[in-house]
Order: structure tokens, then sequence, then C-alpha cells
């Protein structure tokens, strides 16, 4: 019997954001895997693989976008029906990690929820995970296997300095914990100048904070506003608006995860920011474009690192050394 050594990679999507699976299967040079999927009339979620996965390197890309209890629970499913078809090894890529907020207990009773989704992976069969941008570092200790942490830095901030580098820039974190983020992102702009938002937060309402004041100089400055998500708005808002009440020239807001659960739009719509760039890490559909919003791909980061996962490669060797 001859027995092949010859590795296969193959990329599975749900349905909750296919055009972005669709772009990184086309930048590894193949194809998405056909899949059937659907819903019982219960709610229920059907998965059925249409060709075999025995022996392959399997790489299940899903958003976990709104329904986002929906969409976790078909890629919970996606990772079972391939362990039971035998595949080899099953990488899940979500490149937003769905309750990635809930990390920690701020209260007793609460759940830690971002580590149950990472032990529901690990149990359905996933032995590896790919994410983008995770809201807080130990998320990558959550689960029982290597996690490649992606960061979108790199492809925001070139964006931001090839269009405003010409002008005096500044970046502001959205709140004191953000500050380790916003000095890499002054280090990719050229070493700006730095500040920070000095916020207060009611943990029993949530999506709400107050801004109170900028801590640093702003002033006559372009003011990059970075923050890993934007959900309702309100926050980097209320911020922008501080910077632009503390002499700021401008404010550019920038986040890798665009949930804009609303009203979102229409506060970043009515914002005192000149752009808010965005990457497609989550869908955004046709009635939340809106004229200020830029989207930028983070398909060929995401292939690459698969590429790099298959090959047994080095994915910190796409952070320069730092991931």
């Amino acid at each position: 019997m001859k027995r092949t050594t010859e590795k296969n990679l193959m990329v599975f999507s749900g349905r909750a954001h296919p055009v972005l699976a669709e772009e990184v299967a086309d930048l590894l040079g193949t194809q998405l895997v056909p899949t059937s999927a659907y819903d019982f009339a219960n709610s229920e979620i059907y998965v059925r693989y249409e060709e075999s996965v025995r022996g392959c390197d399997a790489f299940v890309i899903q958003s976990h976008t709104a329904p986002i209890n929906q969409w976790i629970m078909e890629h919970l499913i996606m990772v079972d029906a391939l362990k039971r078809a035998s595949a080899k090894r099953i990488t899940v890529v979500m490149p937003f990690w769905g309750y990635s907020r809930q990390d920690k207990k701020h209260r007793g009773r609460e759940p830690i929820s971002a580590r149950l989704v990472a032990d529901m992976f690990k149990i359905a069969g996933a032995d590896r995970i790919i994410s983008v941008d995770l809201h807080a570092d130990q998320l990558q200790g959550y689960f029982d296997g290597p996690v490649d942490h992606l960061m979108a830095l790199p492809l925001l901030s070139d964006y931001i300095k090839d269009k405003y580098g010409s002008q005096p820039l500044a970046v502001v974190s959205p709140d004191a914990g953000r500050i380790k983020v916003a000095e890499r992102w002054a280090a990719r702009l050229g070493n700006v100048p730095l500040a920070f938002i000095h916020k207060t937060r009611d943990i029993n309402r949530p999506n709400e904070t107050v801004a109170n004041r900028v801590v640093g100089d702003v002033k006559d400055r372009i003011c990059v506003l970075s923050d890993d998500m934007i959900d309702t708005g309100g926050t980097i808002v209320k911020a922008a608006e501080a910077i632009m009440n503390d002499g700021a020239a401008g404010v550019i807001i920038a986040a890798t995860h665009a949930i804009l659960s609303d009203p979102a739009v229409d506060r970043l719509k009515n914002s005192s920011a000149v752009e808010v760039v965005i990457t497609n890490t989550l869908p955004v559909p046709d009635e939340k474009q809106f004229d200020k919003l830029t989207t930028l791909s983070i398909a060929p980061m995401l292939a690459r690192a698969i590429r790099e996962v298959f090959e047994d490669g080095s994915v910190t060797s796409m952070f320069d050394g730092h991931a």
C-alpha cells in the first residue's frame, strides 16, 4: 500500500460573511469547499460538506456577527462535522471573536463568556484559532491550543499615513487601558505625539461611557482615534467631540471591527470625524454604508496567516517580530 504524505489545504465558510471567505480562498489559489447549510423550521442548523475532507488541513472561516449566537453555533457545528469526517487538523478562523468583551468578572455571579466560547470550540474539535485584534490579550490563553493573534494596525496605519502623513498628526487612545496599543500606533505613524481620553463607565449601563477630558496636547493636529471595535458608536463619537473641543484640526476614527449596532451609523455620520476607517472582519451591509466610511480588506492578512500555518511557517514573522 502506498501512503501519501502530501498535505491538503481546504477552506470552508459559514454563512455569516461569505464574501470575505471567498476573497481569502481566492488569494490562497483555491476555492471554498461546497457546503450545504440551512436552518430547520425550529431554527436548528444543519451542515454537510459536499466532498470528502478526510486527512485535510481544514480552515473554517466564520465572522461572529449579528445574529451572533446563530453564527457561533453554525461555526461549532461546522467544526464538529469536520472532526467526525476525519479532517487531520482543524483551524478555526474567527476574524472577530464573539463575546470577547466578556473576558473577566467585573462583579460576582457573572460569566466569563469569552472563555466559554474558547472551550466550546475545543470540545467541538478545533486544534487552533486564528483571530484579529482580540479585545484583551489574555484571550490567547483561554483556548487550549495555539492562538494566532493577528493585528490590523499595519493595514490601518499605513492607509492613514499615506493619506494624512503630510499633516501634523497625533494618536489618541479612547481610554487609559489602550495606551500600549496607541503607543504602537504613534510609532507606526512616525513617533507622533500621544494623548488619551479620561473616561468613566457605569457597569450597570452597557455601551455607555462619559468622555471627561483629553489628557495630552492635540491642538492643531489631525488626531487618529483608534479602538478595536465600534459597537453603538457612543464612546468613540463622544471621544471625537472631546478632542475637537480641545482644539484639534480634525479627527480620524480607526477601528478593526465594525459591529455598528444601532444607532452607530447615525452617530458616526453626524460626528465631527472627517473619516471612519475600518476593516471587513465583519460584514457591513449596504444600508450601513455612509460617505465618511472607508473599508480596508483584512483578507490578505488572513490568507497569509493561513498559508504560514499550513506550511508550518511563522505567523509571528508577519509582524516584524511583534505579534
